[in-house]
């Protein structure tokens, strides 16, 4: 007996099962492959790498070299890099000079720290020199003595309260002249605080 079954002379073969449209078309690991991306035109590149530009300066001022640095991530297209650079530098949306003025403004910091920050952040030597020369010595003598002014109260308490006093503003970035000149003046008005507290005994022999 045949396994084929018949029936009144016409044979019945089972139906082959049509092939799914998801299937076929794999790749030798028996996966399968994955559409290719399209590649954006160089306008589209230049368009998003310019997008991204200006939200990076938007959240926060950047210096030249710090700017081409996060849009050296994003593009290996160094020829793409430098003219979205100089493209935000035309517009005014990134300015060294800028970047250094606000930086060189800020109060409680010594020059010795600007300096180093300027020149951690990528900006020229002349810009720093420029930058330097513009802050006032005695704005600089006057920060330092308020910062200490505050301080003062906790730092006395200090075994040696000048020498903690002298690492504080060490650590802000002041020279030592400008230092030794606010620990004098904060401790000697620390001085005549406690002098004029001090109660008057009156002999009551006299």
């Amino acid at each position: 007996m045949r396994s084929s079954a018949k029936l009144s002379g016409v044979s019945f073969r089972p139906k082959k099962p049509r092939p799914s449209p998801n299937q076929g078309r794999l790749d030798l690991d028996g996966e399968r492959p994955v559409k290719p991306a399209r590649v954006p035109t160089p306008e589209e590149a230049r368009d998003s790498l310019l997008a991204y530009a200006f939200r990076a300066l938007g959240a926060r001022a950047l210096t030249a070299a710090e700017l081409k640095a996060k849009l050296e991530r994003r593009s290996d297209d160094e020829a793409l890099v430098s003219e979205v650079l100089e493209r935000v530098q035309e517009l005014g949306y990134q300015d060294d000079a800028q970047v250094a003025q606000a930086e060189g403004a800020r109060r409680g910091i010594g020059g010795f720290r600007v300096r180093q920050t300027l020149k951690r952040r990528g900006v020229t030597a002349p810009l720093i020199d420029e930058t330097m020369l513009a802050r006032n010595p005695d704005d600089e003598q006057a920060s330092a003595t308020e910062l200490l002014s505050r301080r003062w109260p906790s730092l006395s308490r200090k075994r040696d309260p000048r020498s903690s006093a002298y690492g504080f503003l060490a650590r802000r970035g002041f020279p030592g002249s400008v230092i030794w000149n606010a620990i004098r003046e904060v401790s000697a008005e620390q001085i005549d605080d406690e002098d004029a507290a001090e109660p008057e005994f009156i002999d009551d022999d006299e």
